[in-house]
């Protein structure tokens, strides 16, 4: 099994930066495709962001490509997103995930894609 603990996010203003943390923990000698996701109110979970262990291969959404950056550390027991020149329409709820059943990953991938999820945290925007 897979526990995935974040931390990070807050409110600031445009332009701002914040940094996102995800600390992975259990079975952390495999390799796994993990993401970050968010959620607005009233809005479906949406992938910004997803990094893949069998070859460090990143991906983004065009929404946020250019200003985010997803990373991870510590023989890969870390996950971060960084988050440059935030926007308003940047506020929500941001999670964590992990694949721990594919083998391969490739592109942008969904929420159903993904078998464990951090606890969430809130990002705020205001102009």
């Amino acid at each position: 099994t897979v526990q995935l603990d974040q931390s990070g996010g807050g409110s600031v203003q445009t332009g701002d930066s914040l940094r996102l943390s995800c600390s992975v923990s259990g079975n952390t000698y495999k390799r796994y495709c993990m993401g970050w996701f968010r959620q607005a109110p009233g809005k479906e979970r949406e992938g910004v962001a997803a990094i893949y262990n069998q070859d460090g291969s990143t991906f983004y959404s065009n929404s946020v490509k250019g200003r985010f950056t997803i990373s991870q550390r510590n023989a890969n027991t870390t996950l971060y997103l960084q988050m440059n020149d935030l926007k308003p329409e940047d506020t929500a709820m941001y999670y964590c995930a992990a694949d721990s059943q594919s083998a391969w990953c490739s592109g942008m991938r969904v929420a159903d894609d993904y078998d464990y999820w951090g606890q969430g945290t809130q990002v705020t925007v205001s102009s």
